[in-house]
């Protein structure tokens, strides 16, 4: 009796193995797609990458992040004393007219990072400008039609003293000074929602990660 449950044993350790080995490369396949996924939704760039703009196209939008220098060109290395610029843009692609709300730009619904400096050390230099709300209005008011581009382009240093607007919300300079010689880096994540004037599903991309690293000389 001994002798047949420790053959009975070894046979069902052997299935197992056997189902562990099959199993294995399946999942670090399925581990390696998923991750290769999260991936594409993050784009990075560095003073030394071939690229100064992050331009890139998910479903259907072009979206478009950098930084602008004095002479509206988008780069990576400043110069002490230069102003810069962040640039963003949405271009609808797709043959459809929707609505797109721009929270991006609004912190009061995402509280996140955008046109936000830090320094090599995480030293957090603010945003150049102060969110003071926006009209509630609805989502019509923000119609994204066909080859449409929605563009949000702000100074670092901004001498303007009264409130300004942009689309439907209100902004103020925080008046930021040059920066000095350093690393600096800047970026958002932000799910982008896309409504549909007919009454089809509203699109929704997955949270997209846009990162600058640049440098004052």
């Amino acid at each position: 009796d001994f002798i047949e449950r420790l053959i009975s044993t070894i046979k069902t350790l052997d299935m197992k193995t056997n189902i562990f080995n099959i199993c294995l490369p399946m999942l670090l396949l399925c581990g390696a797609i998923t991750s290769g996924c999260e991936q594409d939704d993050l784009w990075e760039i560095f003073p030394d990458s071939e690229t100064t703009a992050i331009k890139k196209v998910v479903d259907g939008f072009e979206f478009k992040f950098c930084l602008l220098n004095e002479a509206g060109e988008a780069a990576t290395v400043f110069n002490e004393g230069e102003n810069f610029a962040f640039y963003f843009s949405v271009t609808n692609k797709t043959n459809e007219n929707f609505y797109f709300f721009p929270g991006f730009a609004y912190p009061e619904f995402i509280g996140n990072d955008f046109c936000k400096v830090y320094g090599s050390n995480d030293q957090d230099y603010g945003k150049p400008y102060t969110f003071r709300g926006y009209n509630k209005i609805g989502i019509a008011a923000y119609p994204f039609n066909a080859d449409e581009t929605v563009v949000f382009e702000q100074p670092w240093v901004d001498s303007r003293d009264s409130v300004w607007r942009w689309e439907h919300g209100f902004y103020e300079s925080t008046h930021q000074e040059f920066l000095e010689k350093g690393s600096y880096r800047t970026g958002f994540k932000y799910r982008f929602e896309f409504v549909r004037t007919n009454d089809a599903p509203t699109l929704y991309t997955n949270t997209l990660t846009f990162k600058i690293n640049f440098k004052i000389q």
